[in-house]
């Protein structure tokens, strides 16, 4: 409990002090990775890596760490663009079947148009026996907006405008161009059905361990799951 009201706690801080957010989220990733995989010396691939608090932490920890993004904006905003950074899509990864022990995404799914064979890349570029970590914002919870959230609940172009309206200019994330309605019931269809890796866990990520069983549950998962977190072993 006390691991969830600290990172909701930090998420509060995400427009205004994004290094405190995403240095807490960071820290929590790789305590959560190391049940799966030892990070020391482990080659990852962090999908839509960003401007590099994520890189800290994993290097730290002993990862040779290559990000890949989309955005050069992005990747730049601490300063100069690091080392083994790739500019490049989620959904063609430029890197050969099997090249990593890890393959990593956080809160980047529901920002690509076809969420689904960007998580097929992501096992694929994963060696076998490697880990696969995918997590993303469900678009029912009450972040699923993301800044024109609780408002998408009304629809996201509605909700887009009348942030558009409220501010006079457009949200950071633009519903149909650079955020998309993604489900917890898409995670577990697609989890299911794809066969290159074992599904090790589907948790909801910021929630307490007691509310796991969210999941089994339709409708309820989706309004009460802030963030889905999917788990594979590449075979």
């Amino acid at each position: 409990m006390r691991r969830s009201v600290s990172l909701f706690r930090a998420f509060g801080k995400e427009q205004t002090e994004p290094a405190v957010f995403y240095g807490a989220l960071a820290n929590d990733s790789a305590d959560q990775l190391e049940g799966y995989i030892g990070l020391d010396r482990a080659a990852m691939l962090d999908v839509g890596g960003g401007p590099g608090y994520f890189r800290r932490v994993f290097e730290d920890r002993g990862a040779t760490y290559f990000a890949l993004d989309a955005d050069v904006g992005e990747l730049s905003g601490l300063g100069d663009i690091s080392p083994r950074t790739v500019i490049g899509s989620g959904m063609e990864l430029p890197f050969g079947d099997g090249t990593f022990d890890l393959c990593y995404s956080s809160n980047v799914l529901e920002h690509v148009p076809d969420p689904w064979r960007m998580a097929d890349e992501m096992v694929r570029v994963t060696k076998p026996g490697g880990t696969t970590f995918i997590s993303y914002t469900v678009w029912y919870g009450p972040w699923g907006g993301h800044e024109t959230a609780p408002w998408h609940f009304l629809g996201g172009r509605r909700a887009r405008e009348r942030y558009r309206r409220r501010h006079g200019r457009e949200p950071k994330n633009k519903y149909g161009e650079s955020l998309f309605p993604v489900t917890v019931k898409a995670g577990l269809d697609w989890a299911a059905r794809q066969r290159r890796a074992e599904v090790l866990d589907v948790i909801p990520r910021y929630n307490p361990r007691f509310t796991y069983w969210l999941v089994k549950v339709p409708l309820v998962r989706e309004l009460l799951t802030w963030n889905l977190v999917i788990v594979l072993r590449r075979r």
